[in-house]
């Protein structure tokens, strides 16, 4: 299915339909974020932004949010 096709298909929903869609996409989009962060922190590529924000925690450089 082309993503034409879908659009076509979403046009044709109901309204409510087309609130639960996109509650289920935010919903998607959120879990495959959340994996994508799982394997950059397991493959080490978030290692040197991580150890940045300790040095600047230790060196007391941060404020309360």
């Amino acid at each position: 299915m082309s993503v034409h096709e879908i659009e076509r298909a979403i046009e044709k929903l109901s309204p409510q339909d087309v609130e639960k869609l996109a509650v289920w996409l935010a919903d998607y989009r959120n879990r495959e974020w959340d994996e994508q962060i799982g394997r950059d922190l397991d493959e080490g590529r978030l290692d040197s932004f991580l150890a940045a924000a300790e040095a600047e925690y230790e060196a007391g450089d941060v404020r309360p949010l």
